[in-house]
């Protein structure tokens, strides 16, 4: 939903602002780019996984009864997670992420009306009405 005149002119005083007050921090907030960290993210899910696949085969290998199952169980347990992060961190790089919800929205049917409006567009209307209101 594009924003209106109004919320425009409000975000570019806010930007004047943050470029006056701090221009070093603005520079370095314009610079960075999402992508970038969300790709170091998956780099370290990739060397989490490796370690503790480097910590399961080490607890084969030294072959002692309970420190076999601690160490099988938490490398498992750090691959598994490591996998999980990867895996979410590259459905968000490739704009796939729906943030965990299905597209069609929690308790709908399809084909019925929706009567209520949501919370986002309640807000977004008393926004709207606080600055037309003003005189």
């Amino acid at each position: 939903m594009p924003l209106s005149e109004n919320e425009q002119r409000l975000l570019e005083q806010i930007e004047r602002a943050l470029v006056e007050d701090d221009p070093k921090f603005a520079s370095t907030v314009r610079s960075t780019d999402p992508r970038t960290y969300l790709l170091r993210r998956v780099r370290r899910s990739a060397v989490v996984f490796l370690l503790g696949l480097a910590v399961l085969v080490v607890g084969v290998v030294l072959n002692q009864v309970p420190l076999t199952v601690i160490l099988g169980i938490l490398g498992f347990l750090m691959m598994l997670f490591a996998a999980l992060r990867g895996a979410a961190d590259l459905r968000r790089i490739s704009g796939r992420d729906t943030g965990g919800r299905r597209p069609g929205g929690r308790g709908r049917s399809k084909g019925r009306p929706r009567t209520k409006a949501s919370f986002m567009e309640r807000v977004e209307e008393r926004w709207r009405r606080r600055w037309e209101d003003r005189p």
